[in-house]
């Protein structure tokens, strides 16, 4: 939910389920019934099963998105082939974009878009196909939701032929549509990068600031604008710093924080100053941090940056959610002239620490110290600062491996000497953290060690050590990756850690190998295999499709039922959408039953992003033990959404996020199952180490 990376994910086996999960009745038929002689009903419960078992049902799954004779069924089978994402299902897609019923339309058109945001990438052919496809349908569509659906379709494709057609449109018709097009095309720059986007004008996105236009056309052309990163853009994006809308006013600064200079750190520093939304200083703050980093001289963005220090006023008073302009600086970091700023900020935090009203509101200074100590160790590249940060409230485990991957990614700072001691460590924190930083910046003296990780029983730290040893070039280490590949059929996490290191340390002696993960029960080993081969061979290699016999269907959940979470700070309400994504909700709901996340901390924060938890671990790299499949939902991932995290296709388990502001990039990419509708606020003040004291089950009408 990862760009930082939104949303690593888990080691979970691929064949155990919870004992909760059971076969609905009936389901196991071994003639499908016909559009003609089935009742919908039947035919729907048929989709759920292949749906489940990433099943085209002996083509009759594709039958049904092509010529279903009740278009309740038609519209079903085809959101069944957009969360199996084949290729070869592409021609009953594209049939999909004519059809008569406006429902089975729309549903052929969100297909599409789930197509291409395929986890294996579809060929150039295919994407082409598909751009003609949805372009054309655009043109003639008349009901304003499918239109809507196209044209975000367009936006997750991303082709130049794509982009070229958004660009017309967003420059036709009432600011609502254009502005539709305009968020399509702040998604192809967001996840494509700005180097797509190039030659889309800015003066259409610009007009759509105007302040009497809704606020979805203003957050639409905001998006644009920040994620073009043109300096052109800079008169718009000062504009609307001002904007009544914090979602808005965020991305505005966001903008400005990435192609502005030195003349707009009053601005920012103003905003900083006067903003009431956390969120919204946030940016604020890490915009005039990325402006420091590009001073020579006197920096007038770090003497703005100064402005954070008043927010640790409301830390200290319990207003937790302003922590998150300073932890916002500490994760970006500083240029190491920056130093003094970083020595009086934990100054001021060594003083509210001693004021401060709650032992909540110490605990929260007390990470942001060690936030700042860890920014401090990045800049010298040695373990240092957080050897001695938060006022002993701070375990030593958490301290060491904050710091190890802060130091990890100091630029010029040599070998990551200082972490191979770290590599025995007693805490499985400190010794996965010290393998990233000899991931990072590989030492020979770091070979004996990661071997003996490698045979460690930990198969998260094995599969880490596998990738370091492919870093390493290690080929003692050889046999072990071996034996750990032998593992990836019950424990699929491993595939992307080993199959990197077998092609490092085997070349084209991997190739067999990789060649019988293509036909993998779990998608993401396939993918995996895909990839890998494609880098070894230098041709596109695709995998096979393989259904999974013996999936089984969640029981149906109450409508309306909802998870209250509880921690120090406050209770907080998630409603799940237990008919558009059962499997998902389900999963969250029976792991509530059973107390799975009693004691379970929030492990990663970004601030005005997201907040993830549910990890057992507490390092971002654990789960349940098993995996459930994607169920990509129509709903958009606005302020207070709860997203399943993901490392690939089909590898969801107990880490979830919630979103801090809108992120329409994440849309039907990680599946989106609930919302929160009330303690936002706790949400919001959140910080990483937060634990869940309980969540408990909240069921319908209670």
């Amino acid at each position: 939910m990862t760009y930082a990376k939104p949303m690593r994910r888990l080691p979970v086996a691929l064949f155990v389920r919870l004992a909760l999960l059971s076969s609905l009745a009936g389901c196991a038929h071994s003639n499908p019934a016909s559009p003609g002689s089935a009742s919908s009903a039947r035919a729907r419960q048929d989709i759920a099963r292949w749906e489940d078992q990433r099943s085209l049902g002996d083509g009759q799954l594709v039958a049904w998105a092509v010529g279903g004779e009740d278009p309740s069924v038609r519209a079903r089978a085809l959101r069944a082939l957009a969360r199996i994402q084949d290729v070869s299902t592409l021609t009953a897609v594209v049939a999909g974009l004519t059809a008569p019923a406006a429902d089975v339309r729309d549903e052929a058109a969100f297909a599409a878009g789930e197509l291409a945001l395929s986890w294996e990438p579809l060929p150039e052919t295919a994407r082409e196909q598909l751009t003609t496809a949805l372009i054309a349908a655009e043109a003639q569509e008349s009901e304003g939701r499918v239109r809507a659906s196209l044209v975000e379709a367009l936006g997750k494709l991303g082709t130049g032929g794509a982009i070229r057609h958004l660009t017309g449109r967003m420059t036709e018709g009432s600011p609502e549509w254009r502005a539709c097009a305009a968020l399509a095309l702040g998604v192809v720059a967001r996840r494509g990068g700005a180097a797509g986007v190039r030659e889309v004008p800015m003066a259409p996105a610009a007009q759509l600031l105007a302040a009497g236009l809704p606020e979805e056309a203003r957050y639409a052309g905001a998006y644009l604008l920040a994620n073009l990163r043109r300096a052109e853009t800079l008169s718009a994006l000062r504009t609307c710093l001002s904007d009544s809308s914090p979602d808005v006013r965020a991305l505005c600064a966001k903008g400005v924080g990435d192609v502005g200079g030195p003349e707009d750190a009053a601005t920012l520093g103003a905003l900083l100053s006067r903003e009431t939304t956390p969120r919204v200083a946030a940016e604020a703050a890490r915009a005039l941090a990325k402006l420091t980093a590009s001073c020579s001289g006197p920096c007038l963005p770090l003497d703005a940056l100064k402005g954070v220090m008043p927010s640790l006023a409301h830390v200290a008073r319990g207003e937790a959610a302003w922590s998150h302009p300073v932890l916002a600086i500490a994760q970006l970091g500083l240029p190491g002239f920056a130093r003094p700023l970083w020595v009086a900020l934990r100054k001021e935090l060594s003083g509210a620490m001693a004021h401060a009203g709650s032992e909540v509101a110490r605990g929260d200074l007390a990470w942001l110290d060690c936030r700042v100590a860890a920014a401090m160790d990045h800049q010298t590249g040695a373990l240092s600062e957080v050897l001695r940060c938060g006022d002993g409230r701070v375990a030593e485990p958490r301290r060491l491996a904050l710091g190890l991957r802060e130091v990890a990614r100091s630029q010029g700072a040599g070998g990551a000497d200082f972490a191979v001691a770290l590599l025995s460590h007693p805490d499985s924190r400190v010794r996965l953290a010290a393998l990233e930083a000899v991931a990072e910046r590989p030492v020979p003296s770091a070979a004996e060690p990661v071997r003996a990780l490698l045979e460690g029983t930990d198969l998260v730290e094995a599969g880490a050590a596998a990738s370091v040893a492919g870093r390493l070039k290690d080929a003692q280490a050889l046999p072990a990756v071996e034996r750990l590949a032998a593992r990836v059929a019950h424990a699929t996490d491993l595939a992307e850690p080993v199959a990197g290191a077998l092609v490092a340390l085997k070349g084209k002696g991997a190739e067999p190998l990789l060649r019988e993960w293509l036909h993998h029960p779990h998608a993401n080993v396939r993918r995996v295999a895909a990839d890998a081969l494609t880098e070894l061979t230098g041709q596109p290699v695709r995998s096979a499709r393989v259904a999974l016999l013996g999936e089984t269907l969640a029981p149906t959940q109450p409508a309306g039922a909802r998870l209250r979470f509880h921690t120090a700070k406050g209770t907080f309400d998630v409603r799940l959408d237990t008919d558009e994504a059962p499997v998902t909700s389900g999963n969250l709901l029976a792991l509530a039953r059973r107390g799975y996340f009693q004691g379970v901390a929030f492990h990663r924060v970004v601030p005005d992003f997201v907040a993830q938890g549910g990890d057992p671990r507490g390092d971002g790299e654990g789960g349940p033990g098993y995996s459930i499949r994607c169920e990509m939902t129509r709903r958009l991932y606005r302020r207070g959404v709860v997203g399943m995290a993901l490392s690939g296709k089909d590898t969801g388990g107990s880490q979830f996020f919630f979103t801090h502001a809108p992120q329409p990039h994440l849309d039907g990419r990680y599946t989106a199952f609930g919302e929160v509708v009330s303690g936002m606020d706790v949400v919001d003040g959140l910080l990483e180490g937060d634990v869940m004291t309980s969540v408990e089950v909240i069921e319908p009408g209670a």
